[in-house]
């Protein structure tokens, strides 16, 4: 009887130590979850709104060098390849750090925008200027000033203060651009 009082005794302390190391094995990695954990998610969707839209700038002002025809719409679409590059950048080794992979390219409606601007020809220059020169920095800018005072993570909070003077010199870039273009045609 002794024995057998054992014998289940210990069976029963064995699947109970067991137990856990079962579960460990087919628990998740605990890693994923801990580096994700680092970014709130308001601030994983700023990162991810402001890779798409510093992609989109580029992709637009690479396409601005192809099919551009004034210098000095050229000459900002290189700015704004050289500028919002090394943004891109260090956002993207920001987000690294965090544990977020931020987007390598615009989202799918600004890549359709893209497309839309490619097919113009003559109205090009004004296009790039007018969709990409000041409306995408208009929203960039709003963008990075809502993430100035409101993300939580300080060095986002650091990027968005630090990049949006850049971003407000841009803007004043194209309209002054877009003002140009505007009093040639009358």
């Amino acid at each position: 009887m002794k024995t057998r009082y054992l014998t289940a005794t210990l069976l029963a302390t064995m699947t109970l130590a067991a137990a856990p190391a079962a579960q460990a094995q087919t628990a998740p990695p605990a890693a994923p979850m801990a580096s994700e954990a680092k970014l709130d998610s308001a601030d994983r969707d700023f990162l991810e709104n402001a890779a798409q839209a510093g992609n989109m700038e580029v992709a637009g002002s690479k396409l601005a060098l192809e099919k551009a025809r004034d210098p000095d719409v050229k000459a900002f679409a290189q700015k704004m390849i050289e500028e919002h590059g090394k943004a891109g950048q260090q956002l993207a080794s920001l987000a690294q750090s965090k544990g977020y992979e931020a987007p390598t390219e615009p989202s799918l409606v600004q890549q359709a925008k893209l497309k839309a601007l490619g097919l113009r020809d003559d109205s090009f220059d004004k296009a790039y200027i007018d969709e990409i020169g000041v409306s995408a920095h208009q929203d960039a800018v709003k963008l990075f000033e809502e993430a100035s005072n409101e993300v939580k993570d300080p060095d986002v909070k650091q990027f968005a203060t630090q990049t949006l003077p850049v971003l407000q010199q841009h803007l004043e870039m194209a309209q002054a651009l877009q003002q140009r273009a505007n009093a040639a045609k009358q």
